[in-house]
């Protein structure tokens, strides 16, 4: 059933129904995954699936299926949010033929979960120096000459968690309050990540050590005990510390997850202070 949560505003109280999971899924293999070249000549929103990125398109939307049908029979509804980049939208494709309409409640092109910019046309040569100089200055603050830095992936990214919250309040996603909802987000590797960071709060430094998903990975996120979303409830703890989350975030994955009720805040208070008085 779907979960609720009690938001006041100006001593009014008003249910918010929760999506049950928000998955996230990385567009399936690319035409420039496979030669950067090609984004000498193809604009990056026009970049195209390969065959076998199709297939991973179709094995990802088994995997979502499996994990919000119960055996087969299946109660729960779907609602997707897509990259309009070509790429995307193909997985989007592939993923959606999982599913029967019944069960697809929405799905919205949203242009704030698009690639982050690396300017135009991009010249092989010239990316490899640009991305050698971000190593040194710091991934999340470099930007790309004529493009963007994740910094600024990070404020459209932003804006699109408000507008979600935003769409759930005013019902704008038509699904039954017996209904387990579950929100797709089809996107890219570094928009993902940030996504990430976003929702739980991440620095820019753990940001960096992060690991970008591979093509049609699914992330999960599902609501905790204590109604806050987590990752740790679908992937152990080997996994995210593939991903790259430290020990430190991987504890916040399980509290979220399991209780017991804390102040999330306060538990990363030493990442700022080394010599707080205990009393």
């Amino acid at each position: 059933m779907g979960n609720t949560i009690k938001s006041g505003t100006n001593n009014r109280e008003k249910q918010r129904q929760l999506p049950k999971r928000i998955i996230l899924v990385r567009h399936g293999e690319s035409e420039g995954n496979l030669d950067k070249d090609v984004y000498a000549i193809t604009p990056d929103h026009r970049v195209q699936l390969t065959e076998k990125g199709k297939e991973q398109g179709k094995k990802a939307g088994e995997i979502i299926r499996g994990v919000v049908c119960d055996k087969g029979n299946c109660t729960s509804k779907v609602y997707f949010y897509v990259s309009p980049f070509l790429r995307t939208r193909e997985t989007l494709k592939e993923i959606g033929a999982a599913f029967c309409s019944s069960e697809i409640v929405g799905v919205r092109e949203e242009c704030r979960l698009r690639e982050m910019d690396y300017a135009k046309f991009q010249n092989t040569e010239k990316m490899e120096e640009y991305k050698m100089e971000r190593e040194k200055y710091g991934k999340f603050f470099y930007r790309f000459p004529g493009g963007e830095s994740a910094a600024d992936v990070y404020d459209r990214v932003s804006g699109f968690i408000d507008s979600l919250w935003r769409d759930i309040d005013m019902d704008m996603i038509p699904y039954g309050a017996k209904d387990d909802l579950n929100v797709v987000v089809i996107s890219h590797g570094l928009t993902l990540r940030v996504l990430l960071m976003r929702i739980f709060r991440w620095t820019p430094e753990q940001v960096d050590n992060l690991i970008s998903p591979k093509n049609a990975e699914v992330r999960i996120m599902e609501l905790g005990n204590e109604g806050e979303y987590s990752l740790a409830l679908h992937h152990d703890d080997q996994t995210l510390g593939k991903w790259g989350l430290s020990a430190e975030m991987i504890v916040d994955q399980k509290l979220r997850a399991y209780g017991p009720t804390v102040d999330l805040d306060k538990c990363f208070f030493t990442r700022y202070f080394d010599r707080l008085a205990d009393k």
